[in-house]
């Protein structure tokens, strides 16, 4: 039985719609003003409440305000009896979900209260189903359905428990240090220190004592003992990003601490011991700096011993919708939005764009159309141009340096076959027809590059 709260100062109204909504099989209660309604509102949960604008004491705009700024959850349907529809409009601006004058039909009441009744059904199971494919598809607020993505997820439970150092590598911005931090959370040194430490970030003439500590006098303004960043990391983790940046004489020096597990400050003549698992990232190719004499090999094979590869997200493309709306729910929480939708135009753009900035460059185009967004909506207009005018991903693709043919053949058919799929909203008879393909060959491309759970 869903429970409904009428308020209005009119006692012969408050009667009537008591006498309405009973017989309807609601649970009603009445109240004569918005304050009166704030406090019942404070104190126990109603389902729906059915206010009339112009109140004494509290009016209908005042306790829509008070409900947001008290972040009090409930579906509000305003009453005026003064023809007055600017008013009922600035209401639902403010967040009723509709109006009815006055005066009204039982029937007109009823309506509304069940179009509000099945709006708040399909609000409810959105965010259910929101639920399970965030429990289903993510991990450690990493958001991926791809089999490339959920095999690093594989990785990541299976390699967690052990203090063997982990490589992990990647374009910019697919999710390295994300990566490094599950692993830490689903290790039994969760309890311990999480270090993380950008190698190019940090001075060369700094980084040696930051990373080892350095004793009193060991140099000019080492005015005392400090701990550097491994022994501040001793039962945890320490993750070194970018570590391609570090200098061939800290080389030397890191790979002594992997290989006897304690470290020397800068200064000191002694060695101290040091619990700390290594978790290394970097977006260079790091073999051919070995080839080139630009990085250890004797590091990089100490580094290497669990190596985790994130793809770049245009080869996992079926994630973008998932990230989309992951992103969206984010920054409408940390802005204080109510952004709803993307339109397909938009939407169809983000899937064509190949995103050389990864992830990172996806989040940071959601919330720039968030706060560029017109009545609730992404559209087109709030993409950054990269992407708005980029509707030629072949020209993309050629623009590149990659001369494969075998990797573009591959990357055009992709795009084409996502293309039809957009065109034909998911009809995989009518997208075989357009491509000139037969639909049990169509099956098989769509399942070999990853579309199949993706909502066209």
């Amino acid at each position: 039985m869903l429970r409904v709260l009428v308020v209005d100062d009119e006692e012969n109204i408050r009667h009537m719609l008591k006498l309405i909504l009973k017989k309807a099989g609601y649970e009603v209660k009445a109240v004569d003003n918005g304050q009166a309604a704030l406090e019942e509102l404070s104190v126990s949960g109603w389902d729906m409440v059915l206010s009339d604008i112009r109140m004494p004491q509290m009016d209908g705009h005042q306790l829509l305000d008070t409900l947001a700024q008290r972040d009090i959850a409930t579906t509000v349907i305003m009453m005026s009896a003064y023809g007055d529809r600017d008013t009922a409009l600035e209401a639902i601006k403010k967040g009723a979900y509709d109006y009815i004058s006055k005066p009204f039909k039982k029937d007109e009441v009823l309506l509304t209260l069940r179009k509000a009744e099945e709006r708040e059904r399909l609000r409810r199971e959105n965010m259910r189903l929101r639920e399970e494919t965030r429990r289903t598809f993510s991990f450690d607020n990493i958001i991926a359905r791809s089999a490339a993505m959920q095999k690093v997820f594989k990785t990541v439970r299976k390699v967690a428990g052990y203090k063997s150092t982990v490589l992990i590598t990647g374009e910019s911005g697919t999710g390295k240090e994300l990566v490094a931090r599950a692993l830490h959370v689903n290790s039994d040194r969760a309890k311990g220190p999480w270090v993380p430490v950008n190698c190019g970030a940090i001075p060369e003439a700094l980084l040696e004592s930051e990373l080892f500590g350095h004793v009193k006098g060991a140099f000019t303004d080492a005015n005392k003992d400090k701990k550097g960043l491994f022994e501040q990391a001793d039962k945890g983790t320490i993750f070194l990003d970018e570590i391609a940046e570090l200098p061939l004489n800290l080389q030397v020096k890191l790979l002594r601490v992997l290989q006897e597990n304690n470290v020397r400050p800068v200064g000191s003549t002694r060695n101290h011991q040091i619990d700390v698992r290594v978790v290394a990232a970097t977006h260079q190719d790091l073999e051919k700096m070995v080839a080139e004499g630009r990085f250890r090999q004797d590091l990089f094979y100490r580094l290497n011993v669990l190596p985790i590869a994130l793809p770049p997200l245009r080869e996992r493309i079926e994630d973008v919708p998932l990230l989309i709306e992951h992103f969206i729910e984010r920054h409408n929480s940390k802005l204080g939005t109510n952004v709803g939708q993307i339109s397909p135009a938009a939407r169809n753009l983000m899937m064509n764009y190949a995103w050389p900035g990864n992830v990172r460059e996806l989040e940071n185009t959601i919330e720039r159309a968030i706060v560029l967004a017109d009545e609730n909506l992404i559209d087109v207009d709030g993409l950054p141009t990269r992407i708005s005018q980029s509707q030629d991903s072949l020209k993309q693709l050629l623009s590149g340096d990659n001369l494969s043919i075998k990797q573009t053949s591959r990357e055009l058919e992709r795009i084409l076959i996502t293309r039809a799929l957009q065109k034909t909203r998911g009809n995989r008879t009518r997208a075989s027809e357009l491509l000139e393909i037969s639909h049990r060959a169509l099956l098989y491309k769509i399942k070999d590059y990853n579309l199949q759970n993706i909502d066209w």
